[in-house]
This record gives C-alpha cells, sequence and structure tokens, in this order.
C-alpha cells in the first residue's frame, strides 16, 4: 500500500468520516484555510490513481468513497514507523512513547487491561 501525502491523508479523513462525498462537501469538512475546490479535486483523482478512492456517478457530478479502510491504512503506516524509526521492536516503540510523554504507569496499566479484555 502507498504512503500518502499530508494533503491526501487530509481529504481520506473526511472521506472515511463522510462514506461517500463531492468534491464540495469534502471541501466543506476541511478547515480553513480552505484550498480551491480544483485543488481537492485534483487530490481525490491522485487518490483515484493510487486506488485509495473510487467513485460513482451521480448525474453530471462524481460521488467518491473510500476503497481502503481506515484501520487498514492507520495499521500500515504504525507499521511502517516501527520499521522506520524503531528497529521493528513494538516494545521500542512503546518505550519511547512511555518515556517522551510522561505516561503514568496506572495509564499504561489500563491499556494493557484494555488489550487484554479484546483478546
Amino acid at each position: 500500500m502507498k504512503q500518502l501525502t499530508k494533503a491526501e491523508e487530509e481529504i481520506m479523513q473526511v472521506l472515511w468520516q463522510l462514506k461517500k462525498a463531492g468534491v464540495k462537501e469534502v471541501l466543506d469538512e476541511l478547515p480553513e484555510p480552505k484550498p480551491a475546490y480544483n485543488t481537492v479535486s485534483t487530490i481525490i483523482r491522485i487518490l483515484e490513481s493510487k486506488d485509495f478512492v473510487s467513485y460513482e456517478k451521480v448525474g453530471k457530478s462524481h460521488l467518491y468513497f473510500p476503497l481502503v479502510q481506515k484501520q487498514e491504512y492507520s495499521n500500515q503506516s504504525i507499521n511502517k514507523i516501527v520499521e522506520n524509526y524503531f528497529q521493528g521492536s513494538f516494545k521500542s516503540m512503546l518505550s519511547f512513547f512511555v518515556k517522551k510523554n510522561d505516561i503514568d504507569l496506572k495509564d499504561l496499566e489500563a491499556v494493557l487491561k484494555d488489550i487484554n479484555k479484546e483478546k
């Protein structure tokens, strides 16, 4: 799966939220300062060429929808971070976040309990 640029990821976040939308609806959801309509349209077409988005033709317009699920992309992105910055070790990544973000031991224990419940 290809990595997305910051702008592409921002558009995907909106499409994941809306499920299906036209360029104008995507543009309406973006924060200020909003990009130009043509910019959003171009980014969506790039996402389409990367097989992240497809469309359904409705009259003269297009409704775009994600082909890649948010969880699938998130998982792939996290794995890439672990590979590139933590030598493939999730333990190293967790240790880094605990140290750098001053995570309380109680919070870490709560996370472990939540993980164990899901298993």
